[in-house]
């Protein structure tokens, strides 16, 4: 199809893009030399090429990567010896029939294509370097497998099955796979979790899609659309295609995916650039912005002629996969040493000239118009990259080492003592065929370092051992790009941690042409929701992608430290969520001490009624003879003071650090003293009843008034506690222990019961002997008495019954220091109740009205 050099008609450009390649092929051939004649011959350049055809002049650099490797090698005495190196280049025109017809030549190894014979022997083909593209290296493979001889692919891994061969592939671009972890990984740095694919419409297309998107949804990574390319332009059906374009540009540029994973053949590039003009020739529904382009190994940046003045704007800021590769000062000076007037046996080198120069020779012009005649003073320098590069490009670095891993494998094979009669005759010293199969092992199993320095080798796969690097491309409005290593993918390192990217060495897309601005500060946005902040988690949206969610904020208890938490979570067990859930905060250790008011006041409560009993106790022994302490049985009264005593002072082994031995003496300590307490009130109130009973004529009951009958029931009631007391601490004894959870803020210090059932079982207990003393002492309170003490243990009794009545839901609802609170103040209140109801209005009596505390004033009272 005809078009102008100069114009940039749209269907025009669009022709040489899709319908021209150059798609190398390159076959290698063994030469020995007699060295006892110390012939030194020239490598050949052996070239098939078609002349009328346009091409993409960037491929040219994979010839010379050839050329060069070629050269380096016969030109080092360490390496192959005996042999030089030739090889012969063909072009697959990217066409099934021409491929087969270029690789029968190359296996005839002359300029006469006879099939399945041989006509040159000493020029026979030991390795051939595949083209570009997979479905390129699949055809050559099915005569290569025939006659058992290696590919080195240097493009993309054509797909296989069981039906393809391919039993000699040698790969020297890394595995798929580890692309595809890298491609996520990357993602993932960058938090893309919405992200588009877009691929040709080929079985690589097809297989990329089928296996990256589960890997992708595995990951978190959503992928909102997947687009075909067409294959090429059929132009009965143009019309139709250019509508498929259009419908792919408006999903790209209405979606919410800032970026996009592009997977294509060496060309693709090309296809891209003419997607930002569609908005010009088409109604389109959508405003362009700006798209982060990710874009596989397979892919090279480099277009035909006519696209030269091509805006690149689309593709600034581009995140390239590419093979590793290494900069060689030498192949730069190699480079510039070609030039079409003085290199003869190169062919490809005018054509490539005139398309990269926009330039023809003039034994090339067809035209009477004026032409730009190409005079040989054109500097490689001044082009474009995307025309040509001064630099190895991960493809012709591919080409380079797959060079030299022949060249060592063969002398490998050629120094083997295994092979050297074989591989040598005695008059015409040619490789055997049989010999092939020997050479598979040494390459399988090569490994050195090439020019560069860096080792080169395959796995058990036939896979070269690197990586990827990653590239950023930046495109400046000359339609000049530059790009930068800004990362790599390290084949050798574990899954999390084979990418490596330095973030503040990549250049975002910065057109301020369009309505998505890229800052050179800021990462590109590519999400379906914004991001949940810490405090907040995410919840699915009903009908739509997992990427796509609410946020709502952490329920009580949970907290989120986090970016885009799927759900909020507990913090450990010694911190504790923040008011606004974001970050944990480390718990205060909480037990009642002494060093905070709550702790100081209730000391200072049980100190001050231990003070108040020690001086009724005093007042009392003082007044011993006198009527109104004799008439109340002075031993049992003394014996209660001291039992209220202890009960005030058992309230302190509450307040402090809990350790193992006041734990073990708190309830205990408590239960029993207030039980002899309780026994003492109980024996107080039957000695009173007995004793009125007693003072009747004829009576049976003074037998069993006194002392002995009330240190029965003080002992009795009190061993029986004891005895559950003891019991409690031989089977399940109290411990110190550590609550984490009952009070969101504290690590509370408390003792551990031990047994539940044996703590109620002495509050219990000790409830039974309250309930009997009450109803006791409420049953005698109507006792004709002057000094009748049933009154004030009624009223003192139930004052102690209503403290442990409320002290049980009390206990129950509190947490942490104030449990512990609760039951001390219960303590401190019922002994208090007891001590108040029971003895101050005897002691008001012995000190303020002494008057009264005489036997006349008693007997009167009596009468």
């Amino acid at each position: 199809y005809p078009f102008s050099r100069t114009g940039q008609n749209l269907l025009n450009t669009i022709t040489g893009l899709i319908l021209d390649r150059q798609n190398y092929l390159m076959g290698f051939a063994c030469y020995f030399i007699n060295t006892d004649k110390n012939i030194i011959t020239e490598y050949p350049f052996d070239v098939q090429y078609c002349s009328n055809c346009s091409g993409v002049p960037k491929n040219y650099q994979h010839s010379l990567a050839l050329a060069y490797a070629v050269k380096e090698i016969n030109e080092n005495p360490q390496i192959l010896p005996n042999f030089t190196l030739g090889f012969h280049i063909y072009d697959s025109y990217d066409n099934a029939q021409r491929t087969y017809q270029a690789t029968m030549l190359l296996l005839s190894a002359t300029e006469r294509l006879v099939p399945n014979y041989i006509c040159n022997i000493q020029n026979k083909v030991i390795a051939v370097i595949g083209g570009l593209d997979a479905e390129i290296s699949l055809h050559v493979a099915t005569f290569l497998d025939i006659f058992k001889i290696p590919q080195l692919i240097y493009g993309s891994a054509p797909i296989m099955n069981d039906k393809t061969p391919g039993l000699f592939f040698y790969q020297m671009v890394p595995p798929e796979e580890l692309q595809h972890e890298g491609i996520i990984s990357l993602l993932l740095h960058f938090n893309w979790t919405w992200t588009g694919i877009l691929s040709m419409d080929n079985d690589q297309g097809e297989k990329f899609v089928e296996t990256i998107v589960p890997l992708l949804f595995k990951n978190g990574v959503c992928v909102p659309f997947i687009h075909r390319f067409p294959k090429a332009i059929d132009f009965t059906r143009f019309e139709g295609m250019l509508q498929q374009v259009v419908k792919i540009y408006d999903v790209i540029m209405d979606n919410k995916a800032n970026a996009v994973v592009y997977n294509g053949k060496s060309f693709a590039m090309g296809n891209l650039l003419w997607l930002q003009y569609i908005p010009n020739i088409e109604e389109v529904k959508s405003k362009p912005k700006g798209i982060v382009w990710i874009m596989t190994a397979q892919m090279e940046f480099s277009l035909i002629p006519v696209q030269r003045a091509w805006n690149l704007k689309i593709i600034d800021g581009t995140l390239s996969f590419t093979m590793h590769s290494t900069a060689l000062p030498e192949f730069r000076s190699f480079a510039e040493k070609q030039n079409p007037f003085s290199t003869n046996q190169d062919t490809f080198i005018r054509q490539f000239w005139q398309e990269a120069f926009d330039c023809v020779f003039p034994d090339t012009t067809m035209s009477d118009v004026e032409e730009n005649i190409c005079n040989g003073k054109e500097n490689l320098e001044t082009l474009l990259g995307t025309l040509f590069q001064m630099d190895m490009t991960g493809h012709s670095y591919s080409v380079y080492n797959a060079v030299h891993a022949i060249a060592h494998a063969l002398h490998a094979l050629s120094f083997s003592r295994d092979t050297e009669r074989s591989m040598v005759d005695r008059v015409g010293r040619k490789i055997r065929g049989q010999d092939l199969w020997k050479f598979h092992y040494f390459l399988r199993n090569v490994a050195f370092n090439n020019g560069a320095g860096e080792p080169v080798s395959f796995d058990q796969n036939g896979i070269v051992a690197t990586g990827f690097d990653i590239l950023n491309l930046i495109a400046f409005p000359n339609n000049s790009f530059l790009h930068m290593k800004v990362g790599n993918v390290d084949h050798s390192a574990s899954p999390d941690k084979i990418l490596t990217i330095n973030d503040e060495m990549i250049t975002w897309h910065t057109s301020r042409h369009i309505n998505f601005l890229f800052n050179f500060q800021v990462i590109p946005i590519s999400v379906c929701s914004k991001s949940c902040y810490p405090g907040s988690s995410k919840k699915k949206k009903e009908g739509e992608p997992f990427c796509c969610y609410d946020c709502i904020s952490c329920p009580e208890g949970r907290v989120s430290t986090e970016n885009d938490r799927n759900e909020c979570s507990r913090c450990e067990d010694k911190f504790y969520p923040n008011k606004k859930h974001n970050f944990c905060v480390p718990k205060s250790i909480s037990f009642l001490t002494y060093k905070e008011p709550l702790g100081v006041s209730l000391a200072c409560l049980a100190h001050s009624f231990s003070l108040t009993t020690v001086l009724v106790l005093g007042a009392f022994i003082k007044h011993h003879d006198t009527p109104i302490v004799v008439a109340n049985n002075r031993d049992l009264t003394y014996s209660l003071l001291i039992t209220l005593l202890l009960c005030f002072l058992s309230a302190l082994l509450f307040i402090g650090k809990p350790g193992k031995f006041t734990c073990l003496l708190r309830q205990t300590t408590f239960g029993v003293v207030f039980s002899v307490a309780v026994s003492s009130v109980l024996a107080k109130t039957i000695t009173v009843v007995l004793a009125f009973m007693a003072t009747k004529p004829g009576s049976r009951m003074r037998k069993w008034v006194g002392k002995k009958l009330t240190n029965c029931i003080i002992v009795s009631c009190s061993l029986i506690q004891a005895g559950i007391c003891t019991l409690w601490l031989i089977f399940a004894p109290p411990f110190p222990d550590i609550d984490m959870f009952s009070v969101t803020e504290e690590i509370i210090l408390q003792c551990n019961e031990g047994s539940v059932t044996m703590f109620c079982c002495v509050l219990g207990y000790m409830g039974f002997l309250a309930l009997i003393s009450f109803t006791t002492a409420f049953l005698a309170r109507k006792l004709p008495d002057t000094f009748n003490e049933a009154k004030f243990i009624t009223f003192s009794m139930l004052v102690f019954c209503s403290v442990w009545l409320s002290f049980v839901p009390a206990y129950l609802s509190s947490k942490g220091k104030y449990m512990v609170a609760v039951e001390i103040f219960s303590i401190l209140t019922s002994s208090a109740g007891l001590l108040g109801c029971i003895f101050f209005p005897k002691c008001y009596i012995i000190v303020f009205r002494p008057d009264l505390n005489i036997r006349e004033q008693l007997m009167r009272r009596k009468e």
